[in-house]
Parts: C-alpha cells; structure tokens; sequence
C-alpha cells in the first residue's frame, strides 16, 4: 500500500506532469513573471467556470479577505460578524484593518455560521457579515442575504474551502461559492481544492466598480503607474501559479468526484457507528469536501487520533481552539462557555486523509483502523 498523506499533491502532479511542465516552461521562456498574459487567461477562464463578471487574483487568500474589507470602505470601529470556528485569517484581517470582529456560535450540523446566532448579534455598529463555506459546503445563504438585506449590511464569503461548491437557493436559482454575496474570496494553498504550487487567491464579485476598488487596492492603490489614488498593498498572483491553476482549473470538477467518492466511502463504513457522526451535508448546497471531519462520540478523541498517527493515518484536528478563545483574540467580550456549539464540536472533531489520488486499499485501511479504535 502507497503511504497515506492528508493531501496527495505529488500523486496529482504526476499525472497531468506533461500540462503542468509545459505551462510552467511556457512562462520561463516568455520571461513575463508579473502580471504576465497567463494571468489573464486564468482569471478569464475562472470567471467562466464560476459565472461571476469579476476575477481579481491576488497573493493569497488571507490578502483576498483583506482586499475585499478595505474596498468596501469599512472604517476602524465598524462591526463585522463571522464565526468563531475557522482558521484564524478570517478574523485576523478584520482585527489588523481595525475592525470589531463580532464572534458567533455554529449550526452543530454543518459547523457553518448560524444564522439566528447572526441576528442576535447585529447592532448599530454592525456592517458586515462573513461567512465561512467551511470544509467545502455553503452557510444557510438564504437566511445570512435576507438578515443581509434587512439591516443593510455587505456580505463578504470566506469561500477558500468550497471553490466548485453550488448553492440552490429556495427560489430555485443556483449560484457558485463565492459569487452569492457583494464579494467572495479563495485562497489557492498548495492543499486546497484548486491549489497552486505555492500561494495564491483570488477575489471574486459582480459588483464593477468594486472589482475596480479591488484592482487598485492590490496594486498599491495605483491606476497610472506611480500615480496612487488609494492606500493599497502589494498583492498579486504571479504567472508561473496563475499558469499551473489555468491547467488544474480544467480539472476542479473531476476533483470534486474523486473527493465525493471517497466522501462516500468513509461515510457507508461509519454510518452504523454509535461513536461517529458523519459529516452533515446541508441539503441546498454541493460539497466539495475540502475536509472529511468526522464528530466522536463517547470515546476519547485523542486517543483516536494518537493511534491512527501511529498507523501512519494522518488525522488533524481542525479546528482545536475556537477564535474567541486563542490567546492572541482574548476580548472581554466573551469567556469560555459562551459559544456552547463551537466549544463542544472543537473538543469532538477529527479529520481524515481526503485528497484525489486516494484510493479504495488506502481507504479500507484508514476505515478499519477508525473502527478498531470505535469498536474495542
């Protein structure tokens, strides 16, 4: 048996190596590194595959959150509401621009934001929202545009975790991650769905003059060169990333089954089981599982998770430690037991390997081993 890796990037590598080298080649010899005519043709191409007027790639996903807060002209002070279990970039941007990161509890199904959570915490101050598309399905974005629209408030979608995952609202209409609220934003890590061979984002909306806010503020708030209207940053995709995610753009969609089918796999070996609960898929959107998490049940997740690493079956946790309680985010605000849902599914969640290269040998084993531990 091949050895289990959480992400299998060198298995994915190798079998579209001859595309990948040839683009990567391509943009050696054109020596145009910046900014290079490779870029365009991706953002072109990913405009089409999401349905969105505006792709404005950028340095990496963390720079894209940021990006999309500075262009919609939210002020120190101003209030902006995301959920308390993610990675932490989703609130670090709100809190070095300035902002008021307003935390809230989770559905403890999907682990996406709450919506009624949201309400609750909206007040004068308050002028945005954001999302988490977490571990590759879609928030309840019916509810968060509607509480959106009544109180006036942008909505900015962390979609980094679900690029390819579709939302049907209930009028029927469906729409890609990312292109649902004023803006959207990806990151395109190495381990990411649609991942680059270093970092990498992007930013996506519909709105045209805030893609053109967007464009000036990554290129130092510049529209004529050395002319800066703005206070921007330094954020770009450069060509030889923008060239390798053009080639894996054409493969996001067989991705996403490779990722269901093994979904599936681990989710017919756990479904009996007493001590596991099965990740829950929200029924108005697709998942594209960017993790498989399993939730424990009356058994000791560490010790679950020490003898699947001893087995060589990578099992990270994501995520440990909510934001409201990281060290670097103590706020008087809030204390340990004020978001009941998030503190229990941290101290329960466990994520198996889930990648594209995986395969039915790998996943009997992992599926075994999980059982052994349940079962004994």
């Amino acid at each position: 048996m091949k050895k289990i890796n959480m992400v299998d990037l060198k298995g994915q590598y190798e079998k579209i190596k001859g595309e990948i080298d040839d683009a990567i080649h391509e943009v050696l010899d054109t020596t145009a590194f910046i900014n290079g005519p490779v870029v365009k043709t991706f953002q072109s191409n990913l405009e089409k595959y999401l349905g969105v007027k505006h792709v404005i790639p950028c340095a990496n996903g963390t720079d894209a959150l940021q990006i999309a807060m500075m262009a919609l002209g939210l002020k120190p002070g101003d209030e902006v509401i995301t959920t308390s279990f993610t990675f932490i970039a989703t609130a670090e941007v709100i809190a070095l621009l300035g902002l008021t990161p307003v935390l809230v509890d989770i559905d403890p199904n999907t682990f996406n934001i709450d919506p009624d959570s949201v309400r609750k915490a909206i007040t004068t101050k308050t002028k945005a929202i954001v999302p988490v598309h977490l571990f590759g399905q879609c928030a309840d974005m019916d509810a968060i545009m509607e509480i959106a629209t009544e109180f006036n408030l942008k909505v900015i979608e962390d979609a980094c975790q679900a690029i390819g995952a579709d939302y049907t609202f209930k009028n029927g209409e469906t729409k890609r991650a990312g292109t649902i609220g004023e803006v959207g934003c990806t990151s395109f890590f190495p381990s990411k769905n649609l991942g680059a061979y270093g970092d990498g984002g992007a930013i996506f909306t519909n709105d045209d003059e805030l893609a053109n806010q967007c464009r000036i503020i990554a290129n130092h708030g510049m529209v004529v060169r050395y002319y800066h209207d703005l206070i921007g940053v330094n954020s770009r995709l450069d060509s030889i990333q923008a060239a390798i995610l053009n080639v894996k753009l054409k493969y996001l969609n067989e991705y996403s089954e490779a990722r269901n089918k093994a979904a599936n796999a681990y989710n017919q070996a756990f479904s009996k089981s007493k001590n596991l609960q099965v990740p829950a898929q929200f029924a108005q959107s697709t998942h594209v599982f960017h993790q498989y998490t399993l939730l424990t049940k009356n058994i000791n997740r560490e010790g679950l998770h020490e003898y699947l690493e001893s087995k060589g079956i990578p099992a990270p946790i994501y995520y440990p430690v909510p934001l409201h309680l990281q060290k670097a985010y103590q706020d008087p605000r809030y204390k340990e037991g004020d978001f009941p849902v998030t503190e229990d599914v941290c101290k329960r969640v466990l994520s198996l390997p889930m990648h594209t290269e995986i395969d039915e040998e790998q996943l009997a084993f992992i599926t075994g081993s999980v059982l052994e531990f349940v079962n004994k």
